[in-house]
Parts: C-alpha cells; structure tokens; sequence
C-alpha cells in the first residue's frame, strides 16, 4: 500500500492513464515526432505521468546569485554540483529541480542539462550537444518504469532520462554524454566553492522546499512501475550509486565510508538531507553525500538511483555486494 504522501500525489497528479500497445495514442499530442523509429519493443510500458507536455515546465536560462547571497536554502538540502574547469562552480537546488525537473544552461561554453527525476532519485547533467547540433530538452510528461521520458524541442524525440538514450523519434539510438557532476548538501557547495554560483528561484508559482513526493523513499513500491523487484533482497527504493553498468548499495558505502574497487574510489559522508522524505526537504532523514573519483583524483560521471531503477535500465548490470 502506499503511504499517505503516496496517494495525496496521486490525486495531485490527477490519476495516470493506463499503458496502450501502441504509439497511436500519443500521435495527436506529437504530431512532430517520428514514432516509426523507436527502440521501444512494448508500448505499455510507456505511461503517462498526469502532467502533459510541458505541464512540468522545463528552465530555460535560469539566473543565478553569489554563494554569500543566497538564502533560504537550509544546509542540508541537496543541490547538483557543476563544477567545469575556466567556469565558476554551480550548485543547482534540487528544491527547484523536484517541481522542474530539467534546466536547460551553458556552463564554461558547454550546453548542459541538468536533470533531477524524482521518482527515481536520478541526477543526472547531460551535455546538450549531439552531432553539431545543440539541443533544448522538456518534459514529456511520460514515464518508462517510472522515469522520465525527456524530449527535444528541435525534433520532438524522446529520450529515457536515466540512460540518456533517445527511445522514439528521429534521434533514436542517440546517447547524450554524462557529465561528471554530483549531489551534495548546500553546506557542503558553499564550503568548497565559496566564490560559486547558486541558481536563483525560478519564477514560478510553486512550494519550493517543500517535498510533494512526502514518504516516498520509504515506501514499499514505486509508483507506476511494474517490472520486476531489485535481486538479493534489496528494497526496490533503497538508493545505490551507478557508475557505468555496476551499482554499489549506499547502505555498504556508508558503513565503510570508502570504497575502491572496479578503477574508481567512492567515498561517502554524512549531512545531506533525502529530498523525498519529510514533507520539507530540509528536514529529510540524512543519505549522505557521493563522490565518485578515480585514482588521479578526477571525478567519475555517476548517479544515486533507486535499486528498482536500476534493475530496470540494467538488468544484467553487476551489483558491487562486497561478498
């Protein structure tokens, strides 16, 4: 059963519609997207969300302040960490990020986007340039086992967030680059990057700081996923840590504190807040914070997903267990 925070975003969400078994459904509301080329082998598993297009509206040049001016964003609220050689660190709050999703920004001359699914937990910064082209991304309003489907607005393809693959439409196949970028508390980017940047509130008329996914993390089961529960007992919303096609359950990073194995060092500290926990983020129960390097010190593009979402996007993908 869901928990109360469960079903109150259910209604909010004004009821999913159910799976169909083929793209016809969708055409009238993507009359511009080539659905003859796809990679998706079962249409129902694509489902919508409640949101239509764009109902989740995307950021598109957002504004930023200086570290020391920024307020109202408690210590352990979680940001996004862009951090580009010759550009000055960013640190993109997921209190904004949970009611957009996606900010479309350009960072040290490089298109990026940064993008937070919710109901996956998954971070991710994509570079936005593909094949001499740059591309603009919004909310499709569709899920695929429960993450969020992205499109492009020059061809109005899909693309499944947590791989960074196109599914449908012209640019099918195509995968966007991961950028090294990471989750850490408020208090952990101002510490490191007192001279950085902060995204500014967006101006929308939205909760920001509060937490509309309330309990989330602790539930039983996902919501709108129907496929099958993560192997060797993990809860299906225990978060792990991706690198590649291997995930390390944050519970063993957190008891060791370090771990180096398969060429990268993943270190583990206490302080950031669960965004999906407490009706404020600021009051979440304490994840912790990931960094991923490799041996010279250089940060390794990752993501702090929840297991069932893993197993969905990786299911022969190898579960760093420490047995």
């Amino acid at each position: 059963m869901f928990r109360h925070g469960i079903a109150v975003l259910l209604l909010a969400l004004c009821g999913a519609l159910p799976a169909v078994a083929s793209p016809d459904f969708w055409r009238h509301e993507w009359p511009d997207t080539d659905f003859d080329k796809t990679t998706i082998a079962n249409w129902v598993e694509i489902l919508s969300g409640g949101p239509p297009k764009d109902g989740i509206p995307a950021i598109d040049a957002p504004q930023f302040v200086e570290v020391a001016n920024k307020r109202g964003i408690g210590n352990r609220e979680p940001v996004i960490t862009v951090a580009i050689d010759g550009a000055r660190a960013r640190a993109y709050p997921i209190r904004y990020l949970t009611w957009h999703e996606i900010v479309n920004d350009t960072v040290g001359g490089i298109p990026v986007a940064v993008t937070f699914c919710p109901l996956c937990n998954s971070g991710i910064t994509f570079d936005r340039r593909v094949g001499g082209r740059v591309l603009s991304f919004g909310v499709s309003g569709k899920l695929r086992q429960s993450d969020m489907i992205m499109y492009d607005r020059e061809t109005q393809s899909w693309w499944q967030q947590a791989i960074g693959v196109a599914v449908v439409g012209a640019m099918t196949g195509t995968e966007l680059r991961q950028m090294p970028t990471w989750m850490e508390s408020w208090a952990e980017f101002k510490a490191a990057h007192p001279d950085g940047l902060v995204m500014a509130e967006p101006p929308f008329n939205r909760d920001y700081g509060r937490n509309p996914y309330s309990r989330y993390d602790s539930s039983t089961r996902p919501f709108l996923y129907s496929g099958a529960p993560p192997p060797h007992g993990i809860p299906a919303l225990a978060r792990v840590v991706r690198v590649g096609d291997r995930a390390w359950p944050l519970t063993r990073l957190a008891a060791a504190g370090e771990v180096t194995e398969a060429g990268v060092t993943i270190s583990w500290v206490p302080g950031q807040a669960s965004a999906l926990d407490t009706p404020r983020i600021d009051r979440g129960r304490d994840v912790g914070s990931i960094r991923v390097r490799r041996a010279d010190g250089s940060d390794v593009p990752h993501d702090v997903m929840f297991a069932f979402a893993y197993h969905a996007f990786w299911p022969d993908g190898a579960w760093m267990l420490g047995q």
